[in-house]
């Protein structure tokens, strides 16, 4: 998959494209069924697949100060987009110059002159241009007077009553909930990072640990998961363990900024500056304040035979929300 920073550098084979429009935070299963309509579209047309979105996002643009959100930074989303078939991403920057774009600037500025779009596919909630004042009523009415495809896309349903959303999984996750955010995502949540140098707390616990901050991700809930961890080299990956992590901030050391911290099962290695992707699979517990280093070295070691046990069960299909 090709990806694109600016409209500038978009060449004439991917102009004509199907694009699909959206954050998409999380590639979760609401945003895989949108693309693979979009999909079927650049098939049945013999068109290239696109997929819009904008970095930074416009919720990062109008409020830059707010508690990080991301479910998938940048380079995660990208992978996954990826894996469903797109040709190209296009990550346009969402600047002043887009903030000011009316709908109808939008329209024929980004999606006609620059894009000459075939077709675009977008939720039945998307909204675009100044104010939030196009929606899909107005995109199809552009659609027909200049002679572009729109599809409005039904939303997918998690339940009877409730939507597959980046909101709802991120509540789960800001509850403890990585199982069932990983059912409405269509996969485990991911943290990933290079491993960093830390205080080698761990060691001398008689635990090594890998050190990632959590930079532009969301922060879960505070405490200790079992978790699925992933060496990536190249953007392929080079082995895989399991493990156990803490994330937070140590109540018994205080850390400024959360932290994950992973104790990864049968490896004995160097993995400073190496590339990690940790899953969190299951809350195990919140962090604790323990009194002494010898009372925390005995909770490490009954979290590390929970996750072990957490781990060894078969893991759930995920739901078919479409």
């Amino acid at each position: 998959m090709r990806i694109f920073r600016h409209i500038a550098d978009i060449p004439a084979a991917f102009k004509g494209a199907v694009v699909a429009i959206g954050n998409f935070d999380g590639v979760h299963l609401g945003h895989q069924a949108l693309i693979g309509q979009a999909l079927m579209h650049s098939d049945a047309r013999n068109a290239p697949l696109a997929v819009l979105c904008f970095e930074p996002s416009s919720r990062e643009f109008f409020r830059p100060g707010a508690e990080p959100f991301r479910l998938t930074p940048f380079r995660a989303k990208a992978h996954l987009v990826a894996t469903l078939g797109a040709d190209a991403m296009f990550a346009l920057p969402f600047d002043v110059e887009m903030a000011r774009r009316s709908a109808q600037e939008f329209v024929s500025d980004i999606l006609l002159r620059d894009l000459q779009v075939g077709c675009v596919v977008v939720g039945s909630d998307f909204r675009f241009g100044k104010g939030r004042a196009g929606d899909g009523t107005v995109l199809s009415y552009m659609g027909e007077m200049e002679g572009f495809g729109v599809d409005i896309f039904p939303t997918v349903m998690a339940g009877k009553d409730e939507k597959i959303s980046s909101t709802l999984i991120r509540t789960l996750l800001k509850e403890g909930k990585p199982d069932e955010a990983a059912r409405l995502l269509g996969h485990s949540f991911v943290i990933e990072g290079r491993v960093e140098h830390g205080e080698k707390r761990g060691r001398t616990l008689g635990f090594a640990t890998t050190n990632m901050h959590l930079d532009g991700y969301i922060r879960p809930a505070f405490g200790i998961y079992a978790v699925r961890v992933s060496v990536i080299r190249d953007d392929l990956v080079m082995a895989r363990y399991d493990g156990v992590s803490n994330l937070g901030v140590r109540p018994m050391y205080l850390l400024r900024e959360p932290l994950l911290e992973t104790h990864l099962f049968d490896f004995d290695g160097d993995l400073y500056d190496k590339h990690l992707a940790v899953e969190l699979i299951s809350y195990i517990r919140a962090e604790v304040k323990f009194a002494s280093a010898d009372e925390l070295r005995a909770q490490i070691a009954r979290d590390i035979e929970k996750a072990k046990e957490v781990l060894r069960q078969p893991a759930s299909p995920p739901e078919d929300g479409h």
